[in-house]
């Protein structure tokens, strides 16, 4: 990415000379996320309050991809960043249109709150689907395109991006403003840190947000070592710091660290949160004549949320501002939205029933309380679509007058009953009876944003959008099973954002395709996948346990048997499983440089197709360090690289591996190479005998050693 250094100091020159000429009370207004306008000095109301998690969101009309954790699964660096760039596009788009009517409302800015970068550790977080999964590695290389995409390349940027929640944070939601997140030094550099560091060092995001809860006794929004030591100190961060939305209200109120908000607002300011989500700072003014901040405490958090102002253009203008409100939503967008849907389905099991053959059908039956919910699309954090295709319309629209296509909604997506003055299950008949009378059923499962989500942004009261263990609602599973046991091939599509137990499923129907919240119009992806137009090639960016029984409590934050680097049992499906309609593998791999300490790996690999379907997949490279005290349990994935392949055609690809895989963290969270040999495995999926056994192919392994 550029060095954006001279642009940055030529905005910070103007920021400060603006602030200059403010009053305290003017620059302290500025601290709000809803800044008050200056209108002495031609500075317009602003609102830093946006969100893009996947398409600009709760604006108004906007592309909607598929959320956050289906992108993930595509392990598509380049596609990230087409996100991105859209994003912005249309960010950009709408703000032009709101500005000209001085529109300055909420979720109509350019300072976008995303990506999320948080780790999913534990499958229960509600949350989890807004990240990028489990593993560090994958969520950094994705989470620097996405930013690089939405923030551009130009001397002014196209939107300013924020790395959200810092640090140590996924969960629980229901106590996530009082709890106390205990990390040691190893587990957040090793695990919690490197999406943030990345983010910082190779994208130069804009923005970093702190996290409700505290860590290690200090709140994330108030952390001397998150914010001044790591952040600021150690990486140099030269952006605007703000907080999660009333998180600073906490300090006091929660968390007891602080006696009263001018105590709370001092202490999150000298810490350096430069805006608060929230009406703390509202004290700020109070603070300074408390003698608990100075005006030039203000004056610096003031100078660096104006300077993000400035790089975006909003003063000067920008080339920018000639982006037409006809941008959104376009035809191009959609279609990319559709592509990135194809890609993230992970088709997790297939006897042979998939891809459906319409030649072969009569009639096909689609069950399901997901089947034909627009929630089951969309995630949270979303915008609005002008047209919604569920998965039944994406069947229908498929087939056409081709094959009968019969629906039963078969159940609630929780409660015992369709109908309130209805028996138990009222739906389950009709759905048996659609089995009964199809060559084939779809059983649509899952969940949606009312259920696994934001603590008060869901309908889940009975743990704050936290999911309490890895079942489907009963209803559901009952649904599953009846279907199932009319003796008609079954095919799960599963609507969730996260792990769920799919074990029933597994040994008993002929199919699952998890369709993850494919975005407003990913019914029309699901069916292209289900009738073979295009083969699935989405990976697990999580591991799918078999039940939580050896997992660690959910609050308790140490990475022990938690995801694929760390796990002691065998998953059901492992991070980096996905199966294809086709039949890849990588056939050889050689190691093709001298290895030493600052050299990295160039690693060359042959893949083939074996099957006659053309197809895409994903090669992905894992490195284990054979020496080190400080090595994690398993292994760790290194490198990935997505390969489009027509039947029988075999490619050489060259993947680059930094040094950095090759290092250790110790338990004060020093970080280096602390070992001469290591194994890499090489292959369409982790190396390990799950995988193995569920893919029928064994990864390439390559043991070296590097000078000491």
């Amino acid at each position: 990415m550029k060095d954006h250094r001279k642009e940055r100091a030529q905005a910070r020159e103007k920021a400060k000379e603006l602030v200059s000429k403010m009053t305290l009370m003017e620059k302290a207004a500025q601290l709000k996320y809803d800044a008050a306008p200056v209108e002495r000095l031609g500075v317009p109301a602003y609102n830093y309050w946006n969100e893009a998690l996947h398409g600009v969101a709760r604006a108004g009309t906007a592309t909607m991809f598929p959320q956050a954790i289906a992108m993930a699964a595509m392990f598509d660096e380049e596609e990230m960043k087409k996100v991105g760039d859209i994003i912005a596009t249309e960010g950009r788009a709408k703000y032009n249109a709101y500005a000209r009517q001085e529109d300055r409302d909420i979720y109509k800015g350019l300072t976008f709150w995303s990506p999320n970068v948080n780790i999913f550790r534990d499958p229960r977080w509600g949350r989890g689907h807004e990240t990028y999964g489990e593993d560090p590695y994958l969520s950094s290389k994705l989470g620097v395109k996405f930013v690089e995409g939405l923030q551009g390349d130009g001397p002014v940027m196209k939107a300013a991006a924020c790395a959200k929640h810092f640090a140590v944070h996924s969960g629980p939601e229901a106590v996530r403003h009082e709890f106390d997140a205990q990390a040691s030094l190893k587990d957040m550099w090793e695990t919690y840190l490197p999406a943030f560091e990345a983010l910082v060092t190779e994208a130069d995001v804009e923005a970093v947000m702190g996290a409700y809860n505290r860590t290690n006794g200090e709140p994330c929004c108030g952390h001397h070592y998150l914010m001044e030591e790591v952040l600021r100190g150690k990486w140099n961060f030269d952006g605007h710091f703000v907080s999660d939305c009333w998180a600073i209200r906490d300090f006091h109120e929660n968390h007891k660290i602080t006696k009263n908000a001018r105590e709370s607002a001092a202490l999150a300011l000298k810490r350096g949160c430069d805006i608060n989500c929230g009406n703390t700072y509202l004290h700020l003014v109070a603070a300074v004549e408390e003698g608990l901040l100075t005006e030039e405490d203000i004056t610096k958090a003031a100078e660096r949320a104006l300077t993000s102002r400035f790089l975006l253009g909003l003063f000067e203008g920008s080339e920018y501002d000639a982006i037409p409100y006809e941008t959104v939503e376009c035809k191009e967008h959609i279609e990319e939205a559709l592509q990135t849907a194809r890609k993230s389905c992970v088709l997790l099991k297939n006897d042979g029933v998939l891809p459906l053959d319409k030649k072969k059908l009569k009639t096909i039956g689609v069950v399901g309380p997901n089947a034909d919910s627009r929630m089951a699309l969309i995630g949270n954090y979303h915008g609005t679509s002008s047209r919604y295709i569920t998965v039944l319309e994406g069947i229908q629209d498929e087939v056409g007058d081709e094959v009968r296509v019969l629906y039963s909604q078969g159940c609630h997506l929780y409660k015992d009953r369709v109908e309130a003055l209805g028996w138990e299950q009222d739906r389950i008949a009709e759905a048996v009876t659609v089995a009964e009378h199809s060559d084939v059923v779809i059983v649509c499962v899952g969940l949606d944003e009312t259920l696994e989500g934001e603590e008060g942004d869901t309908g889940n009261s009975d743990a704050s959008g936290d999911k309490i263990d890895l079942h489907l609602p009963r209803v559901q599973e009952e649904l599953i099973e009846k279907v199932t046991e009319t003796g008609k091939p079954v095919i799960v599509v599963l609507m969730a954002g996260s792990a769920i137990d799919l074990n029933y499923a597994q040994e008993n129907c002929s199919g699952i395709l998890l369709a993850w919240y494919p975005g407003a119009r990913g019914g029309k992806a699901v069916a292209d996948l289900l009738f073979g137009k295009v083969s699935p090639s989405g990976k697990l960016p999580v591991t799918f346990y078999k039940d939580l029984e050896d997992l660690p409590e959910f609050t308790d934050y140490s990475m022990k048997n938690r995801t694929y680097r760390y796990m002691e049992k065998e998953a059901l499906y492992p991070f980096g499983y996905g199966l294809t309609y086709g039949d890849a593998r990588v056939a050889a791999a050689e190691i093709q440089n001298h290895v030493t300490k600052d050299s990295g790996i160039e690693l060359k690999a042959e893949v083939e197709n074996l099957g006659d379907r053309d197809i895409e997949e994903v090669v992905q490279v894992y490195i284990k360090d054979m020496d080190s005290r400080w090595a994690v349990r398993n292994y760790s994935l290194c490198g990935f690289q997505r390969v489009s392949l027509r039947a029988k055609e075999k490619k050489i690809l060259n993947i680059k591996i930094s040094s950095r895989a090759m290092t250790a963290v110790d338990d004060r969270g020093e970080r280096y190479i602390d070992s001469r040999h290591f194994k890499l495995f090489a292959g369409v999926s982790q190396p390990d005998e799950r995988s193995r056994a569920l893919t029928g192919h064994s990864a390439v392994e390559l043991a070296f050693s590097i000078d000491g």
